[in-house]
């Protein structure tokens, strides 16, 4: 029986909704939730209460989160802090110290506690990278061609190592780490979502890349199911079924400005520099080499699929968002 959770950026979109759904569950005592932030209102946060959950501001990379777990007896921690752009008020070294001291630091502290018996931890499917030699498809057990080297996905690689290395000294703790595809629903706001919101989307000339989304629904029942049961591994997470960047372009109602690769570059260093929309280095290998994984692990595992493939959680965002295709029909 899980009896208390420690959720970890629970000021985000996805953090507040799982802390919401665990303070839902009777069979839960406690859900504590920790931020550097308190988290939204309600009239911001599309109507999410958190219910029960008790709200702690910490800072990750300081100590006093090994004080909070100590304090509360938590058993169970799902750590969902780590971010994929620096906030407009900090840079990119302020983004790596949240990420990577803040998980080592997190994981220092239920090293240490005699209470804690089960981690979950969101990665990303960065970590496989985006290249021309990538494979069709990606599993667990497959490592990039090129690795990550700057940005969100270096800082999820460094953090798998990490909670590769904990899970080690504690054989006795069920680890569960999650590689999640892009976010996408109705309250997702990220890069990407940014991106298709622009009234023209640049891409790159001669690409065409497969993209892979997970509904923000599904990615919170994934993350309630190991937050409360025992399910040991590294597991991808994505909708079924890929969509082109061209299709999604088309369910979008955005034209597309092919540029050549050098010239997208330059264009996203700008708009990145201007602050307008977040195109990291590796969201601009995205655009061009796309990445899609396999599944089949997670969903043996759960004996569950995700309800919205990959189009369907997109076309779920587009609704929420009032768009809608050129010409009225979809491929």
């Amino acid at each position: 029986m899980t009896h208390t959770v420690l959720v970890t950026g629970v000021s985000r979109h996805i953090g507040a909704r799982l802390a919401s759904v665990l303070a839902a569950d009777p069979e839960i005592s406690r859900v504590i939730g920790v931020d550097t932030v308190p988290p939204p209102s309600l009239t911001r946060d599309g109507g999410i209460t958190l219910g029960r959950t008790e709200f702690v501001r910490v800072d990750l990379r300081s100590p006093d989160i090994a004080e909070v777990i100590a304090a509360a007896d938590i058993d169970t921690v799902v750590h969902m802090s780590l971010v994929s752009a620096p906030s407009k008020g900090d840079g990119r070294a302020a983004m790596k110290e949240h990420n990577v001291i803040g998980t080592m630091q997190l994981l220092g502290a239920c090293q240490r506690s005699a209470t804690v018996r089960r981690v979950v931890v969101r990665s990303t499917t960065a970590v496989y990278g985006s290249s021309a030699r990538d494979p069709a498809v990606f599993t667990e057990d497959l490592e990039a061609h090129e690795g990550p080297s700057h940005g969100y996905a270096k800082d999820a690689a460094e953090v798998e190592g990490y909670v590769r290395g904990f899970a080690r000294r504690r054989p006795d703790v069920t680890v569960s780490l999650l590689r999640f595809a892009n976010f996408m629903g109705p309250g997702v706001d990220s890069p990407l979502t940014r991106y298709f919101i622009q009234p023209v989307l640049p891409t790159v000339f001669g690409f065409d890349p497969r993209l892979q989304f997970v509904h923000e629904d599904d990615a919170v029942e994934v993350l309630r199911r190991m937050a409360t049961e025992d399910h040991p591994g590294t597991f991808n997470v994505a909708g079924a079924g890929v969509l082109l960047l061209s299709q999604c372009a088309r369910r979008a109602g955005r034209a597309s400005l092919p540029l050549f690769s050098p010239v997208f570059r330059a264009l996203g260093n700008t708009v990145r520099r201007a602050g307008l929309v977040e195109y990291s280095p590796e969201q601009l290998r995205l655009m061009s080499h796309g990445r899609v994984v396999d599944t089949g692990r997670l969903e043996a595992e759960l004996g569950w699929k995700p309800k919205f493939t990959t189009a369907a959680a997109f076309d779920d965002f587009l609704r929420a968002r009032g768009m809608h295709p050129l010409g009225g029909t979809r491929p």
